[in-house]
C-alpha cells in the first residue's frame, strides 16, 4: 500500500493542512502553500487524490503493516485507518489505498477550527461543569484531542410530494351561563416540489453513531473537492458500511422532512390527523465525503470509557461526561449541613 507524506518544497519538512489559514503549512520553516502548490510539490499525492490510478484494496477489515516513508518504521493499522502519524518520527502519513479508487471520496470539508482553538474551546466548556474529575481535563488529557475526519454517506435530491390529513379547530364561547364549543373538520391538502440536501449518516461501524452525528449539522455549501492533501496532519478514516445498510432509514428521515415542511404550510389547525403522505423522486443523490470531528476519550474510574465531540466547522459540541464521586459527596454533605443548621436556627428561635 503506497503511503504518502507531503514535504514542504523548500527545506523538505512535512506539511500539514492549517485550518486557520486553510493553507498547508511546513512546521520547520513555517512556509505556506495553496492546496495547488502542495499538490503540484508532491506529484505522487497528487495522482492519488485525481483517482487517476486507483490502487488496491482489500475488503479485510485486520490490522495492515505499512513502512513510514520518514523513518523507514514498520507499524500496523486497523482496516479502516486513512491518515495517521508515525509513533517513531511523529510524521504525518495518509494511506492513500484507503481512499482512492471504490473508496476514493468525492468531497471533503476542511477543518476550519484549529487544534488550539478546540483546546480552548473544551477546558472552557468542561471547567464549568463542577462535578467532572479534573483528570478529564488534566494536561495528559489535553494531548490527547485529535482532530478525525470521519466517513459519510450524504443524501439529497428533488421530490414532489402530496400530503393529505384532516384537520381540526375549535371555538369556544360563553352564553349566560352556558359555554359552548363549536368543533370544525377540515380536509388538508398540500402539495409541492420539495429539495433536500445534505441529509448525512455516518459510515463508520465503529464510531460512536449517537455522538458523531450529534455533532451535525455541517455547512455543506464548503464542501470541496476531496484532496489528499486535507488529511495531512489529521487522522481519517475510510468508510466501512454501504449506503445500502442504511437507505430506507435515510428514506424515512426523508419522508418525515417532507411531512413537517409541508404541514408547516397547512395554516393554523388545532390539529392534524390521519395524515397520508405521497413521495415521488425527480432525482436523487448519494455522495461519499469525509466531515472533520475533533474528539477526546476519557477511561473512568467505573471502566467506562467516556467520549467527548466536537465539530470541525461549527464548533458545536457533544459529550458523555465523568462524574467526581468525591466531588458530589461532599457538596451533597456540604448542602446537608447548610440544611441542618438551618433546622438548628429555625428551632432555636422559635
Amino acid at each position: 500500500m503506497a503511503v504518502i507524506s507531503y514535504k514542504c518544497p523548500n527545506c523538505g519538512g512535512e506539511l500539514v493542512f492549517d485550518p486557520e489559514t486553510q493553507k498547508y503549512k511546513c512546521g520547520y520553516c513555517l512556509s505556506e502553500f495553496t492546496a495547488a502548490e502542495a499538490e503540484q510539490a508532491n506529484p505522487k499525492a497528487q495522482e492519488a487524490s485525481s483517482g487517476a490510478k486507483a490502487q488496491k484494496e482489500t475488503e479485510d477489515s485486520g490490522a495492515v503493516a505499512y513502512v513510514c516513508p520518514n523513518c523507514g518504521a514498520e507499524l500496523l493499522t486497523d482496516g479502516t485507518t486513512a491518515a495517521t502519524f508515525c509513533f517513531y518520527c511523529h510524521s504525518p502519513v495518509v494511506l492513500s489505498g484507503r481512499v482512492s479508487g471504490k473508496y476514493l471520496p468525492e468531497k471533503i470539508l476542511p477543518f476550519a477550527i484549529s487544534r488550539e482553538e478546540a483546546v480552548s474551546r473544551f477546558l472552557k466548556d468542561v471547567k464549568k461543569k463542577i462535578f467532572i474529575p479534573k483528570d478529564f481535563y488534566s494536561k495528559a488529557q489535553i494531548e490527547k484531542v485529535s482532530g478525525v475526519y470521519f466517513p459519510y454517506w450524504l443524501y439529497g435530491g428533488s421530490f414532489d410530494a402530496d400530503y393529505r390529513a384532516r384537520g381540526t379547530r375549535t371555538r369556544v364561547w360563553r352564553a349566560g351561563d352556558m359555554e359552548y364549543t363549536e368543533t370544525s373538520i377540515f380536509d388538508v391538502e398540500r402539495g409541492g416540489q420539495v429539495e433536500l440536501e445534505g441529509l448525512a449518516h455516518n459510515a463508520l461501524q465503529k464510531a460512536d453513531r449517537d455522538l458523531i452525528e450529534s455533532v451535525q449539522p455541517y455547512g455543506i455549501d464548503e464542501l470541496q473537492p476531496f484532496s489528499m492533501g486535507y488529511l495531512s496532519g489529521f487522522l481519517a478514516e475510510k468508510r466501512d458500511m454501504e449506503r445500502d445498510v442504511f437507505e430506507n432509514e435515510m428514506w424515512t428521515q426523508r419522508d418525515q422532512m417532507i411531512e413537517n415542511e409541508l404541514r408547516a404550510t397547512a395554516g393554523d389547525y388545532m390539529s392534524l390527523t390521519g395524515a397520508e403522505l405521497n413521495v415521488h423522486v425527480n432525482r436523487e443523490q448519494w455522495s461519499y465525503v469525509m466531515l472533520p470531528v475533533w474528539t477526546v476519550t476519557y477511561r473512568g474510574k467505573d471502566q467506562k470509557i467516556y467520549y467527548y465531540a466536537m465539530n470541525g466547522q461549527s464548533g458545536k459540541i457533544s459529550g458523555d461526561f465523568p462524574v467526581a464521586d468525591g466531588k458530589l459527596l461532599l457538596v451533597s454533605v456540604l448542602c446537608g449541613l447548610v440544611v441542618f443548621l438551618l433546622a438548628l436556627m429555625g428551632g432555636y428561635f422559635l
